[in-house]
């Protein structure tokens, strides 16, 4: 194993930062949604791939591009995203935590293959002017969409916090989160409630996706993998916690991208998921999140 350089290494800690905004940004609706109804929702890398192929859709039929896409894009998918939570997973909530989970990974199953039927299982990508651009950052060659990805999960981050924290919705989400039944009897209608956080949670999903298909390649199974990295940012962060998700994106993407400095970009997942599993049994409530019970 060769040893980088030090402006190899801080080379890769800077992209592996920025990198991790768009980590921080998949990962933030699977963290919503877990911290306020305890559902762990194996369709959330299918609703980043479907975000991610509405934007192809609208650049390769409309001209449209996909970050002003977005304006259409993730409002559509938390309308879509409302009345699963509504009609099909709130009903299996009271029947344990089986059921819902099993739906959502029959969910996925059922996206995946439309996917296939409508778009085909060839590879995908969102080519745009600024896809492939790079910036030079006091002699650090940054991808601009790195640079995007950090600004918009900053962005979102401090957005979610702000609902959560400091509006009339906000109060009840956390109530909901706290106690359902409390909740409940105090006048929260819960069911709606966890419905909103779901779109919530699929409108996130929708940037995430389209920021990964103007990084990144895409075909109908690559939601399973920002599924799986997903679960790696909101352990590190701590489960439902915005910061938290926030801060375990940029620390995974770190890891990862100074970790493929060292051995090899080929190992840069196996390095990042060898520190999760690590963390998971070290600080299981990660670093924001509460201690069990």
């Amino acid at each position: 194993m060769d040893l980088p350089s030090g402006h190899a290494l801080v080379t890769a800690l800077v992209t592996g930062v920025l990198l991790g905004g768009l980590f921080a940004i998949t990962a933030l609706g699977l963290s919503l949604v877990f911290g306020v109804m305890r559902l762990i929702n194996l369709v959330h890398g299918e609703l980043i791939v479907l975000g991610a192929y509405l934007a192809f859709v609208l650049l390769e039929h409309g001209g449209i591009d996909p970050l002003l896409g977005l304006l259409v894009i993730a409002p559509a998918l938390a309308v879509v995203a409302y009345p699963i939570q509504r009609v099909l997973l709130t009903p299996l909530m009271s029947k344990g935590a089986e059921a819902p989970l099993l739906t959502t990974f029959g969910l996925s199953v059922i996206a995946q293959n439309v996917f296939i039927l409508v778009f085909s299982g060839d590879t995908q990508s969102l080519s745009t002017s600024y896809a492939s651009d790079s910036v030079d950052l006091a002699g650090i060659d940054v991808p601009v969409v790195y640079l995007i990805s950090f600004g918009l999960a900053l962005a979102l981050s401090v957005a979610a916090h702000l609902v959560i924290q400091r509006t009339g919705i906000g109060r009840e989400i956390r109530a909901s989160a706290e106690d359902a039944v409390a909740a409940e009897v105090m006048g929260v209608n819960v069911p709606r409630i966890y419905a909103v956080t779901y779109g919530l949670g699929a409108g996130c999903a929708a940037v995430g996706g389209v920021l990964v298909g103007l990084t990144f390649s895409f075909t109908p199974t690559t939601g399973v993998t920002y599924l799986l990295t997903g679960f790696a940012v909101v352990v590190l962060g701590g489960l439902g916690s915005v910061k938290g998700t926030l801060l375990g994106g940029l620390l995974l993407g770190a890891i990862e991208s100074v970790g493929g400095a060292f051995f090899g970009d080929g190992y840069r997942d196996l390095i990042g998921f060898l520190v999760f599993l690590t963390f998971l049994a070290i600080r299981p409530q990660g670093l924001f999140g509460r201690r069990p019970a």
